[in-house]
């Protein structure tokens, strides 16, 4: 008899992207099981909403402990056999203690902050090293199970294909996408340096395209960015909606970001990405399919802001330091760009 599931990964975008192979996964070891649950936040909702066979409750962190005690009533009274608590955050373990569950796993000892052990009454194995898609993927193993195959098939609506095509003529122009912003401001990379990867690829007959939110700090970046190039852009900044986006990146040859969650949002999609990496280590949390074209400073930012190299940082260290992304050169960005371009005749 399949057990009834809960998972709890709230955010952000591209960790509950990496959430989707799991569901999977679960889904094909079985296939006539009960829906999975999940519990999330309300962007994660609209990015993933229609994921088949998947309930969603959708949990707002400004609704505090009002907010957990509704998530609790709107559960299944039984609760649920086995919840796979994936967030490590002091919220998100508070949150669990909500969920009814007999088998609670989390993450191991190593990985464990906190106070997450107080939660959960299983751990995921512990295997330094991994990415974070396989570290998740992993919360399947004390089901007995292993994921073996890396599935998404993001619900991408017929209606997001149709606006994504509207943008842009489908003239065989390849597409330099480009999504200049994380949510951790530190991982940003500069409007000038953009730019002139921009012109570039536009010099070599590419179409550029920007796409990005509604922040104010993702609107400033883009205005630098426009002013500061030469050839045109496409400017969809805060134009689509969490259910376009997909599509949208599924419409670029390349997209060039920082560590974000269009990263792993293009990565799903097919999309090959040029990810500008100094404040985090793209062997943990790049492109989980292709890192080919990434940019990697990591060890060099280790160096400076730690005074060590990367392979002596615990698994997943952070550099966040003001100027880090210094290290990224245009260089380094165009060496990529060309990279891409060798390898696929564009």
């Amino acid at each position: 008899m399949p057990p009834s599931l809960c998972l709890l990964r709230l955010s952000a975008l591209g960790d509950v992207t990496h959430v989707v192979p799991l569901v999977r996964t679960l889904q094909r070891a079985w296939p006539d099981g009960p829906p999975l649950h999940w519990v999330i936040d309300p962007a994660g909702f609209r990015l993933l909403e229609g994921l088949d066979g998947v309930v969603f409750h959708a949990y707002d962190k400004r609704s505090g402990l009002a907010g957990m005690r509704a998530l609790r009533r709107a559960l299944p009274a039984g609760g649920y056999d086995v919840l796979l608590q994936m967030q490590l955050a002091a919220r998100a373990n508070l949150l669990s203690a909500f969920i009814p569950a007999r088998r609670r796993v989390g993450y191991d000892r190593a990985r464990s902050k906190e106070l997450h052990g107080l939660f959960v009454n299983q751990r995921i194995p512990d295997r330094p090293g991994l990415h974070v898609l396989d570290v998740i993927g992993s919360f399947c193993e004390p089901l007995g199970l292993r994921q073996t195959e890396v599935v998404w098939n993001l619900p991408v609506p017929g209606a997001a294909r149709a606006w994504a095509r509207e943008q842009w003529p489908e003239d065989g122009t390849p597409v330099l996408m480009v999504s200049p912003c994380s949510s951790h401001a530190l991982r940003n990379w500069y409007p000038d340096r953009y730019a002139a990867l921009a012109d570039h690829a536009a010099a070599r007959g590419w179409r550029v395209v920007l796409c990005g939110g509604r922040s104010e700090l993702e609107r400033r970046t883009t205005d630098a960015i426009l002013a500061a190039m030469r050839a045109p852009a496409l400017d969809l900044v805060g134009k689509d909606t969490l259910k376009q986006l997909p599509a949208l990146l599924e419409r670029a040859d390349l997209l060039v970001t920082p560590d974000s969650g269009p990263m792993h949002i293009a990565n799903a999609m097919g999309t090959k990405v040029l990810g500008l990496h100094a404040a985090t280590d793209p062997a943990r949390s790049g492109p989980y399919s292709d890192r080919r074209y990434c940019v990697d400073r990591y060890d060099d930012a280790a160096r400076k802001y730690l005074r060590k190299p990367a392979a002596a940082l615990r698994w997943g260290t952070k550099i966040e330091h003001d100027g880090v992304m210094e290290l990224v050169s245009v260089d380094d960005a165009l060496d990529a760009f060309e990279r891409y371009r060798a390898d696929h005749g564009r």
